[in-house]
Parts: structure tokens; sequence; C-alpha cells
């Protein structure tokens, strides 16, 4: 090999690697995925029949990535015209000062759905170690002047679906069994926890429907089917999508619209997109 060519074929190998790296941290991490699916609740009141429910998690709003990239991702989730909207948690990504007021003009432009808008907390709007409860008070009350209804440890009741909201698990305030103990099976019942990790807590209660989950980001890096280096979770079988807990309980983990760094490969961000329909 003569040294033009050798010199030729590494600035080729250069740009071909080169190609995953700026696509994982300037193409992907801003290409949303709307996943649109069905989701069989049972004892859903026929009225709801063919409702949309969206569920937007972990905006991680800071300074890790430009976050005007929600404020358009809202803009095109208007379109699908929700019924229900539920936010799983993480808004912000420290919690400091400046993600504070942040979060306010992110969630100007917040979705709403046309019969409720709900919300739970996650362990990042506990701020430093998760423990902060003054940090998580004030996404709070952002989120609820926002007209974010905030489910902690608690459920509403609205035109006919039962929302269960647990506080997250890594924070000074998860208390699921206050609302568990009064479960009523004969509800068309939706469970929001931001950590898929509680549903291997003894809370339960005999729960069996669709729990929404957020926090794993699908890993945010992975190679489908051989590895996801990075998930934040001790059940490392909770990456993201459908998983059937095997016991009358369905799990959903949303990939995230946000990222806790600026770099995504084979994980697109995600909206999603649940047409309701009776189990």
């Amino acid at each position: 090999m003569t040294r033009k060519t050798f010199i030729k074929r590494l600035a080729q190998l250069s740009v071909i690697g080169a190609f995953p790296a700026l696509y994982s941290w300037q193409v992907e991490p801003f290409w949303v995925e709307f996943v649109q699916r069905k989701l069989p609740v049972k004892n859903l009141p026929g009225t709801l029949e063919g409702k949309i429910l969206m569920q937007i998690s972990d905006l991680h709003v800071g300074d890790r990535f430009d976050w005007n990239f929600l404020i358009d991702s809202f803009r095109k989730a208007q379109q699908f015209n929700p019924d229900f909207v539920v936010y799983t948690g993480d808004f912000v990504n420290h919690g400091t000062e400046k993600d504070q007021e942040d979060l306010k003009k992110v969630m100007e432009a917040a979705v709403h759905g046309k019969l409720a808008t709900f919300g739970i907390l996650g362990n990042h709007d506990y701020g430093k170690n998760w423990e902060d409860t003054g940090c998580a008070e004030r996404v709070c009350n952002t989120l609820e002047n926002c007209g974010i209804t905030m489910l902690k440890n608690s459920s509403i009741e609205t035109s006919g679906l039962n929302f269960i909201g647990f506080e997250d698990l890594w924070s000074p305030n998860f208390y699921p069994a206050e609302v568990m103990k009064t479960y009523d099976p004969s509800k068309a019942n939706i469970v929001l926890c931001h950590n898929p990790d509680a549903c291997d807590k003894d809370i339960w209660n005999g729960y069996q429907g669709w729990i929404l989950s957020g926090h794993t980001h699908g890993g945010q890096c992975r190679i489908p089917g051989i590895i996801t280096p990075v998930l934040p979770v001790e059940n490392k079988k909770y990456i993201s999508g459908e998983i059937d807990l095997q016991d009358g309980r369905m799990l959903y983990i949303n990939r995230a619209i946000g990222h806790s760094f600026q770099v995504r490969f084979m994980v697109r961000p995600e909206i999603t997109v649940f047409t309701l329909t009776q189990a």
C-alpha cells in the first residue's frame, strides 16, 4: 500500500467513524418518535372508547441540551388533540434556580388533555441526592400553575378513568400504600409511577391493570438484542416499551423526551400516544 493510498483510506475511516458520533449527538437526541399504540383498560366506560391518552416523560429541563426542542415537540404533540395527558416525572435535571425558571418557560407551551392533565414527580425533581423536598414543591407549584394536576400518592377519577399517582421511589415521600389501600378493582384504573423498579415492591394490594413509567430513557444508547450498557434500575429487564408482569399488571416504560446527557443511539426520544380500548 502506497503512502497516498494509506492516507486516503485513513481519512475514509475517520469519516465513517465520526458519523455515528455526530448522529448520536446532533440528530437522534432531537428526532422524536410519536409511538402510537392501543391501551386496553379493564372497566373502561364505553364513552372513553377511542379516546387519546398521551404520555410525556422525563423532560430534564436544564443545561445539558437546548430545551427549546421540548417546546417544538409539544407543538407537534398538540396535533394529536389528546383527551388525557400524563407527565411521568423528571421535569428538571438538577433543580437549580435556573432549571426552575427555564421549566416555567417550557411548561407555558405544555400539552394539555381536553378532559384532564396529570403529572407525577421523578427523582430529579427532588434535587441533590433526591431529597430536597423544597425543590420538589417548587416544581409542583410551577406545574399546577400551568394547569397540570399533580398526583402525590393520591388518585383522581375523571370522566370514568381513575388515575393513581405515586411519588418517586427514591424520594423521601414514597408512600404508595396510602393510595393503594383504597384501590378499587371495579374502576378503570391507570397507575402513574416514575421508576419501574417500584413494580417489584410489595405495595400493589392485588392491583391489575396498566402502570405507566419512565426513568430509564431506554438506556439512551443501545444495540438492540445485544446490550443496553446504562440503566438506572435494579431490574435490568425494565428497559422500555410494554412488559407483561405476569400477574395481571402491564407495564409501559416511556423512553423519555429529554436526556440526562445529549447523546442517543438507537433509542429515539418518545412521546407515547395511546388509544383507549376496552380490555
